[in-house]
């Protein structure tokens, strides 16, 4: 789907940490942003990096790989939620992955992301979940077991005009994968909070 050439975000006092262990993967991530107009970012190529970063730095957005030695992303994303500073224990995740396999994605959801994007992805859909972020209303939830982006609702799924939202949109079932790797839209699917009864 092709983002809205009415919807103005201006990203360019937005400050983002850009964390992967792949020079070439963060440079081209940090030259889409700078073609999102995003002026301040700050790039760590290691998790422990990217701790002392979340620890100095006041952030509004965290993009990181979920596969990177030492710390990965989610073990980054779960010591963020439960050990980080309080300016930025909250802060949105997306979630870079190269293997999206249903168990990778829902790894990625229980460690706290707010999105998982797969690899390989075009500007264009790394932009409509920044966007997706931003409108994102959710609470965020403290438990012994999870912290992150609430994943309850009602009658609430992907936003209007996304790929995915049903006009009914009251299932919380997502279906079981085909393939080994699920593609974005099912990974949006699953990354969607889920009906409650409350």
């Amino acid at each position: 789907m092709a983002l809205d050439p009415k919807i103005r975000i201006n990203l360019d006092r937005s400050v983002v940490l850009l964390v992967d262990d792949n020079p070439q993967a963060l440079e081209a991530l940090s030259s889409m942003f700078r073609g999102f107009g995003v002026r301040k970012q700050f790039k760590a190529a290691s998790g422990a990096e990217a701790m002392h970063i979340v620890k100095t730095q006041e952030l509004d957005l965290i993009i990181t790989d979920s596969s990177m030695p030492d710390m990965d992303g989610y073990d980054f994303v779960r010591w963020l939620r439960r050990e980080g500073p309080d300016a930025a224990r909250f802060a949105p995740v997306i979630m870079l992955t190269g293997h999206a396999a249903r168990s990778m994605v829902e790894k990625s959801r229980d460690s706290g992301a707010n999105f998982v994007v797969s690899k390989p992805f075009t500007p264009e859909i790394l932009l409509q979940r920044v966007f997706w972020v931003a409108k994102d209303e959710r609470q965020m939830v403290v438990a012994a077991s999870y912290v992150g982006p609430d994943r309850r609702f009602k009658n609430v799924g992907p936003p209007l005009g996304m790929k995915g939202r049903r006009k009914d949109d009251l299932s919380g079932h997502v279906g079981a994968a085909t393939t080994p790797n699920m593609d974005q839209s099912d990974i949006d699917m699953l990354l969607r909070p889920s009906k409650v009864q409350l």
